[in-house]
């Protein structure tokens, strides 16, 4: 397993090149190195996240990538190159659902550490992020739970305003997905 200095490095670094994608997508003659920067970041992201500090459950992690390359695949061959912003609206959807699973997995370890807290259990049985969340201070926790109903909020919106911008770029937007 990877540190978390390193993890963090490695996030930044995929940042760096998630930005130096988007803007080399302005340019027509950028566009085939920014996409490349795209996959490069992201492959970064997923793999230095994968194999940081305090991961497991990978006999869950590797099906659920399997099922959202697949979902995902499955509506990127629906839609025609002329509809492109129906397939753009259709991916933020799923990047909406998962801003609603991160937040709300959040939730439920901060409450299983502060019910653990609460018995005076030891924090031997804490890995990952609730290890991390059993040492933040009441005001930090304030802060954490403050960050998990925006991240559901900003997360429930986003489906469906993928969807109505989905709707609004073409009367056959839910036919595109699949839900009409």
């Amino acid at each position: 397993m990877l540190g978390q200095g390193f993890v963090s490095a490695a996030s930044i670094a995929a940042s760096v090149l998630f930005i130096l994608s988007l803007g080399g997508l302005s340019n027509q003659e950028k566009a085939k190195r920014a996409v490349w920067y795209g996959i490069v970041g992201m492959a970064v992201a997923v793999f230095f996240t994968a194999f940081g500090p305090g991961i497991g459950g990978y006999w869950w992690m590797i099906p659920m990538m399997i099922i959202g390359a697949v979902a995902g695949w499955h509506v990127a061959k629906r839609v025609a190159m002329t509809e492109m912003p129906q397939l753009v609206a259709a991916l933020h959807s799923f990047v909406g659902l998962a801003a609603v699973f991160v937040a709300w997995n959040a939730d439920l370890e901060r409450r299983r550490v502060l019910a653990a807290q609460a018995l005076e259990a030891g924090q031997q049985e804490f890995s990952a992020f609730a290890a991390l969340v059993a040492e933040k201070a009441p005001d930090e926790l304030l802060f954490l739970l403050l960050e998990v109903v925006l991240g559901i909020f900003i997360g429930a919106v986003t489906p469906g305003r993928a969807s109505t911008t989905c709707c609004r770029c073409s009367t056959e937007g839910l036919d595109v997905l699949g839900w009409r």
